[in-house]
């Protein structure tokens, strides 16, 4: 029988493309650790290279230089906050208990060293605050738009313009990360958060059975 065309396999790969990617990761993983231990001005490049025993030319084989390692890690630390959130989000939990994980979970990243020093507190500055924004929003503002469509169509929000509701909270979230990231007590502020957020959401939830 013939192999059309679409189900033919892809190129295998290479020893070399997964050599090449395999060292992409390991200096993202050490960019991840020496940024969120030292911040972006106190890390070089040399012992980013050196902490994942490759060399310099190995690191700017894959990066142009110090800014655009820090935004893969930034990437990094983004991207797996971005999955967990999604796998709660995306669970089998009605949407007014996901939404609540979800925000329990937020809350928690924003506890998370690697998270609080690269994302918060040292990306605005290396990236510029509009870049940050711009990123912040690809990431969180379509998990944002989604639970609050859920809890809409559950009846445990009111019908509103989701658009800018989702700018709203998301503004709301982005001020309370930065809050919990800045404090000399992240934990219990982070608390207050979540009790202030969950409260809000519970007068939201009774107000919408009401009517």
């Amino acid at each position: 029988m013939a192999t059309t065309r679409a189900s033919r396999p892809g190129p295998a790969r290479s020893r070399r493309d997964d050599y090449a990617e395999s060292t992409r990761k390991a200096l993202v993983d050490s960019a991840v650790a020496l940024f969120t231990e030292r911040g972006y001005a106190g890390t070089s490049l040399d012992e980013i290279a050196r902490r994942a025993r490759v060399t310099k030319g190995a690191l700017y084989h894959h990066f142009e230089g110090k800014q655009a390692i820090f935004e893969a890690a930034f990437d990094a630390v983004e991207t797996d906050v971005k999955g967990r959130l999604e796998t709660i989000l995306r669970g089998d939990q009605p949407p007014w208990d996901r939404a609540l994980d979800g925000l329990r979970e937020f809350i928690s990243s924003c506890l998370d060293p690697a998270y609080q020093r690269i994302a918060l507190h040292e990306a605005p500055v290396v990236m510029g605050w509009a870049r940050w924004r711009e990123a912040e929003d690809r990431y969180s503002f379509g998990l944002i738009k989604a639970a609050l469509g859920d809890l809409i169509d559950a009846g445990d929000v009111v019908s509103v313009p989701v658009d800018i509701t989702s700018r709203l909270l998301f503004g709301a979230l982005s001020s309370a990360a930065t809050e919990i990231a800045g404090s000399s007590e992240p934990k219990r502020v982070g608390a207050e958060v979540e009790q202030v957020v969950i409260a809000l959401l519970e007068q939201v939830r009774a107000a919408s059975r009401r009517g």
